[in-house]
């Protein structure tokens, strides 16, 4: 039910809608604009209300948007608002073909503490499903997709590395290498997977090609916190990178206490 202020100016009664049911009346208006950034930027507000049916329900409607910015909004304010019901969604979102989509729900996902979440993270990293199955042509293109960059976060794939100027020299590299930083921030959501393939997928990319990934799972080995990975890290002491070098260092000192 509406609500409204009773306001008397000039001896005339005014009716008003209050502070909430206007926010509500901005809110359905931008979700609902011919506009595509504005339903975006209305949907990503919706993050900021939690515990609350009707933003939740808000922003599982936008995923079903004709626009995939939108649809991925819509799985960026449901994982923000912690809206741990609404799995099924985005766990039907995962499976979207643009990127963007993708990356946002399974971040989404991980939010929540939904494991399958590390399913996308592991295929990204490995190049691979856990079931062993190759990716499809749609999926290996978000290896390559810029935008993929910014849906999952450059800081993510660099932001372990603790040495003042290093984001600056990574960033410099991007646009040579497109997929290492992707690859580097799925090592580190895979953390916390406590799946024994996703233990074999980082002792294998422990020796990965791209020494930003190298040290992206080193460090991800380091914040399991399980020394019997200690053995895909020894080598790492002779790598020819010496930020991979360092980090492995710091890993075996780590999990050797």
């Amino acid at each position: 039910m509406t609500r409204f202020f009773v306001i008397a100016i000039a001896g005339v009664c005014v009716y008003a809608q209050t502070p909430v049911d206007r926010s509500w009346a901005i809110l359905d208006a931008g979700v609902a604009d011919k506009s595509p950034e504005t339903r975006v930027k209305a949907v990503r507000a919706l993050s900021l209300i939690t515990d609350n049916k009707k933003a939740q329900e808000m922003a599982e409607k936008a995923l079903a948007d004709e626009k995939p910015e939108v649809q991925a909004a819509g799985a960026e304010a449901l994982g923000q608002m912690g809206a741990k019901s609404s799995a099924p969604k985005l766990i039907e979102a995962v499976k979207a073909k643009d990127s963007d989509v993708v990356f946002a729900a399974a971040n989404a996902l991980y939010q929540l503490g939904d494991p399958h979440a590390y399913d996308v993270y592991y295929a990204v990293l490995v190049g691979e499903r856990k079931s062993g199955d190759s990716l499809m042509e749609s999926q290996m293109k978000m290896l390559k997709d810029k935008k993929a960059l910014a849906r999952m976060g450059l800081e993510g794939g660099i932001g372990f590395i603790p040495f003042a100027g290093m984001g600056l020299t990574v960033f410099k590299t991007v646009t040579k290498d497109d997929t290492s930083p992707v690859r580097a921030a799925a090592a580190q959501k895979l953390v916390r997977d406590s799946d024994p393939k996703t233990a074999e997928a980082l002792m294998k990319t422990a020796g990965d090609p791209k020494w930003l990934v190298r040290a992206a799972v080193v460090d991800a080995i380091a914040k399991r916190g399980d020394p019997a990975l200690l053995k895909a890290v020894w080598s790492r002491l002779d790598d020819e990178n010496d930020t991979v070098r360092f980090i492995a260092a710091g890993t075996i000192l780590r999990l050797t206490k």
